[in-house]
């Protein structure tokens, strides 16, 4: 059985990429992006399960997906499991894979030839709080979104354009105990924003951050 670590599965994703998706993120990043919104997803060492569990837990969903999304934490710092995972979810469904990384196209070219076919879409490169924020699908404009595939091009190539205010929306996630998990794209001010609006409401809101770049972390108490 091939080892993975996992930070959470969730469906219906429709934040990250077109139609109803299966989100995965990888836990473990090594890259740390400052400003990163994931930081929670950063640390080694939980999370850990099997391929074989995955599959498991998104068997149920397969006949209903337009697509797969895995991000992370940074997928390309597991590539055996990923390169598994992908090769697995493949054999299961014609839906598109996109995969988020920080790493440069160019850094991971090896891993991406092992993985040749199983990757639709990659959007690559580490986020930069210092770039601009225009396009869609990216977190900061130095980031590319890169086609791999012909599926990759009839899925994504519409996304080679600038983020339209339809894109700044989120898919929100909540588990047994009350943590809310928002998946998307956010502005750089949105987290701000959402906090004024709920201590406005007298709720309470408590998020994990970078310490070294005040970046927010996605989880919410209410």
């Amino acid at each position: 059985m091939t080892a993975i670590a996992i930070s959470r599965i969730h469906f219906p994703v429709t934040t990250l990429g077109p139609g109803n998706r299966i989100g995965i993120w990888l836990q473990g990043c090594s890259i740390r992006c400052p400003g990163c919104i994931s930081a929670d997803t950063w640390a080694t060492g939980s999370g850990k399960t099997t391929v074989e569990d995955v599959l498991f837990v998104i068997a149920q969903w397969l006949p209903e997906i337009d697509g797969v999304t895995v991000s992370g934490g940074e997928p390309f710092d597991q590539p055996e499991a990923l390169r598994d995972l992908l090769r697995q979810i493949r054999l299961r469904t014609n839906a598109d894979v996109l995969v988020f990384s920080g790493y440069p196209i160019e850094k991971i070219a090896d891993q991406l030839d092992d993985m040749a076919g199983l990757i639709d879409a990659l959007i690559s490169d580490p986020y930069s709080i210092e770039a601009p924020q225009t396009l869609a699908l990216r977190g900061s404009d130095n980031q590319r979104l890169n086609i791999l595939t012909p599926l990759g091009n009839a899925k994504f190539s519409s996304y080679q354009r600038e983020a339209a205010s339809s894109d700044r929306k989120f898919d929100l996630m909540m588990d047994d105990a009350g943590q809310v998990w928002m998946a998307g794209i956010p502005g750089r001010d949105d987290f701000k924003r959402l906090t004024e609006i709920l201590s406005a409401q007298d709720h309470k809101i408590f998020t994990t951050q970078d310490r070294s770049a005040g970046a927010p972390r996605r989880k919410a108490n209410d």
